[in-house]
């Protein structure tokens, strides 16, 4: 028996052991539920044969087996609703076979290289990660004999991968997920999840609002007991979950290991993508009331032209000309629409399905669907901000029009009125923010059919994952002014608005990008000193005086 062979058959049994105690947690709560029944059970069979008599005992008796049903049927109230809790399903598209029959034999394949079961069904997840989910939990619902025999879980894949990685790296990648299939079929360890979870999902339960108090005091009462099980689970539960990867990790070492090495960096570089993306370049068009629909295929261009600024990532592009593991499916395109909408909900509490104010926008139409329309939108609520101050307009400038040197003669003026034009804009962008559209009702898409995979994430509002952190009212100025910046460089010098793949929209001038504004507007909106605006201004042919259209 070799060395990871030895590792591996030790990983098993230590992650069986850590299962079997929490299994014994279990039991030991049925044992102190027990207790005052036996207690019980004991006094009055004392007391048929002759023992333990007198009024004293009978009293004793009574009483005792008062307090042994109030607490059987406690205990069964709570075991109910344990049971009959929901435990949280992450948020997924899912992949039929018959949509993707070349992915479903990768896999199988895969899982029989390893000798484990494979994994029941497979699903897309919009982020760089990829793990096994159990899904056999159904609260409240009878499963059919098909459903009972069929424990495996799901294999959940982050999209991104499918779109940059080759079908080798992939499969390299998957192994080590695929491999815990095996600790999944297990019945010690499917179980000691199977009570971890429901706990945690009693104590989601407990701590739900907008339940009246008739129901709030049992679900607060339920959630206090599944912490104090938790509590006593976590260093078990923790351990045990330790073991099973590492079991995992030692039984894939035999497959594509070299490979697999390589393969990290792709998963790297994939999330530095990814991350880039969603914040600098989704982000926007998702305030705007536009969601791309075609992330997973942007990420590789944003990751090719990582790949060209980057010299860490050289050679990197080379591998584009293998065949992507997206070729897997029968119909990528669709694939990436419904991630994509499912990215937009998750980071932003977008709507479940498209509407006039929440429109797909593909890459092509992104510069003016979302770049142009963002800074005008900003521009005129810039606009609208200074008219409500009572701010005059421009000398030089004809009064009617709005224009970028009125802007700036009011914050390069005296005593500092950059910070009270910044609350004002931090106010008008929160009102606008509020009388957004709220997220609709979940409801069946083109691109995935079937229940809404938020479905069985929780009560949680959206969205659920927030890209960034509030923006100050500094930020939000230096952000509405640099857009009015290019919306006067766009009227008056000729230049466009652009999509940059890692930085997002961006101002195109001979179409060059320029990425030099930002320290001219932050000395503007932070010292009052409009002079290396001037001068960027004056290189670029920017007139401040001309009239800007706004939206």
């Amino acid at each position: 028996m070799s060395g990871i062979d030895v590792g591996e058959e030790l990983g098993a049994r230590a992650a069986q052991a850590r299962a079997l105690a929490l299994l014994r947690i279990r039991s030991r709560a049925l044992a102190v539920v027990i207790t005052p029944a036996a207690v019980a059970v004991v006094l009055f069979a004392a007391g048929a044969q002759g023992h333990l008599g007198g009024p004293v005992w009978d009293g004793v008796r009574w009483a005792v087996l008062g307090v042994a049903v109030v607490v059987l049927l406690v205990a069964a109230a709570v075991a109910v609703a344990i049971a009959r809790a929901r435990p949280a399903v992450s948020p997924t598209v899912p992949v039929a076979e018959e949509g993707a029959p070349d992915l479903y034999r990768l896999v199988r394949d895969l899982a029989d290289r390893l000798g484990v079961p494979a994994p029941a069904a497979i699903a897309l997840t919009p982020d760089c990660d990829s793990w096994l989910e159990d899904r056999t939990h159904r609260s409240g619902k009878s499963r059919t004999t098909a459903e009972a025999r069929n424990t495996a879980p799901v294999l959940v894949i982050g999209s991104p991968f499918l779109w940059w990685m080759r079908v080798a790296e992939l499969r390299a990648v998957l192994a080590p997920v695929v491999a815990g299939t095996d600790s999944s079929a297990h019945p010690d360890i499917a179980a000691a999840r199977r009570f971890v979870r429901g706990l945690d999902a009693a104590v989601a339960d407990g701590a739900a609002p907008g339940r009246g108090a008739l129901r709030a005091v049992p679900a607060a009462f339920t959630g206090w007991v599944a912490r104090l099980l938790l509590r006593a689970c976590r260093e078990h539960a923790a351990e045990m979950e330790r073991c099973v990867a590492a079991t995992a990790s030692m039984r894939a070492q035999g497959v594509d290991y070299a490979l697999r090495i390589a393969a990290q960096e792709q998963v790297g570089l994939a999330y530095a993508g990814w991350d880039r993306l969603l914040t600098r370049v989704a982000l926007p068009a998702w305030r705007m009331g536009r969601w791309p629909s075609r992330l997973d295929a942007g990420v590789v261009s944003a990751l090719t032209e990582l790949s060209r600024r980057d010299r860490l990532a050289d050679g990197f592009t080379s591998r584009l000309g293998e065949r992507p593991a997206c070729d897997l499916l029968e119909e990528p395109g669709i694939a990436d629409e419904a991630t994509s909408l499912l990215a937009a909900r998750l980071f932003h509490g977008g709507p479940a399905e498209s509407g006039p104010d929440w429109a797909p926008v593909d890459w092509q139409q992104y510069p003016d669907e979302v770049v142009d329309r963002k800074w005008r939108t900003e521009a005129a609520r810039l606009h609208r901000v200074l008219d409500a101050m009572g701010v005059p307009p421009a000398s030089l400038a004809d009064p009617a029009v709005p224009t970028l040197a009125r802007v700036m003669e009011h914050l390069a003026g005296p005593g500092g009125p950059g910070e009270e034009l910044a609350a004002g804009i931090g106010a008008a962008v929160a009102r606008d923010d509020a009388q957004a559209p709220a997220p609709g009702p979940a409801q069946q898409t083109a691109s995935a059919a079937g229940a809404d995979p938020l479905d069985l994430w929780g009560p949680d509002p959206l969205p659920l994952f927030p890209l960034q952190p509030p923006r100050t009212g500094t930020e939000l100025l230096a952000d509405h002014v640099a857009a009015m910046v290019c919306c006067a460089a766009v009227d008056t010098a000729g230049a466009a608005p652009g999509l940059d793949w890692l930085d997002g929209p961006a101002l195109l001038v001979d179409g060059e990008r320029r990425a030099d504004l930002a320290v001219p507007v932050l000395s503007l909106v932070e010292d009052g000193d409009p002079d290396p605006l001037r001068s960027w201004l004056a290189e670029v042919g920017v007139r401040s005086d001309k009239p800007v259209r706004l939206v």
